[in-house]
């Protein structure tokens, strides 16, 4: 009798403390501005939408309407797949905040965006990506490719797209060789270095150059902070 008396109590108070949290919670809720509301009301609608409308890597999402228009992408995707994206959010911010050289260097930004995961790499002059005026990965290039690479090969259904691009001016390498032709270069040298560290060829989509047509939008355009490659990670079109 004591023994069933002594577990009546903990089912009892434990009931106690659910509810008191829900209250704590009832009460916060209605004290807060309209924005929250807003969004707590979004996550119980749509949990999968509201996760992703702000990034959770290391740059945040600036351009709401952006976002707000886009959402689209995402919503035909399944809860496997848009949990999969964000555990690989999750792994490349780790290994973001785990490497103190991409920080300290500033060569790798990672952000989660309503069309997917987007990495940049940038090709800082002080630490550079790429060997200069070239396509072919420094040293350092490689290793945090091949760092972020390994980390996107844990999900061989995720589908993948590659972009080059420069700063605005670029002056060209040679008569025949500009801002178009290297842009494009490294990304096909980026394709190339992510299919060594187990990437599937069939998971990369697109490859482009855009040579100086697409600065940063917090730089100017003519900043050398411009010369970069970018990987966008989607949501694939069968489980992972």
């Amino acid at each position: 009798m004591a023994a069933g008396g002594g577990g009546a109590w903990k089912v009892a108070y434990a009931d106690f403390v659910t509810a008191m949290m829900a209250l704590f919670m009832v009460l916060w809720i209605m004290n807060q501005d309209q924005e929250v509301k807003g969004s707590v009301e979004e996550f119980f609608k749509n949990p999968w939408t509201a996760a992703l409308s702000d990034s959770t890597g290391i740059i945040p999402v600036k351009n709401a309407d952006v976002v707000s228009s886009r959402k689209a992408n995402f919503e035909k995707a399944s809860a496997v797949e848009l949990e999969a994206i964000k555990r690989l959010n999750e792994d490349l911010v780790k290994t973001f905040i785990q490497n103190s050289e991409f920080r300290e260097n500033r060569s790798l930004n990672v952000e989660m965006t309503p069309d997917g995961v987007l990495i940049n790499f940038l090709d800082n002059p002080g630490q550079p990506i790429f060997e200069k005026d070239g396509s072919e990965f420094t040293p350092y290039g490689a290793f945090v490719f091949n760092t972020v690479a390994w980390a996107i090969a844990r999900y061989p259904s995720t589908q993948i797209e590659l972009e080059g691009h420069t700063e605005e001016g670029f002056k060209p390498v040679r008569k025949d060789y500009g801002a178009w032709e290297i842009s494009l270069d490294r990304a096909s040298s980026a394709r190339r270095r992510l299919l060594t560290q187990g990437v599937n060829n069939s998971q990369i989509i697109k490859v482009s150059g855009f040579g100086g047509t697409q600065p940063l939008k917090d730089r100017n355009s003519f900043d050398s902070s411009n010369r970069r490659v970018t990987v966008m990670l989607r949501a694939g079109k069968e489980p992972f």
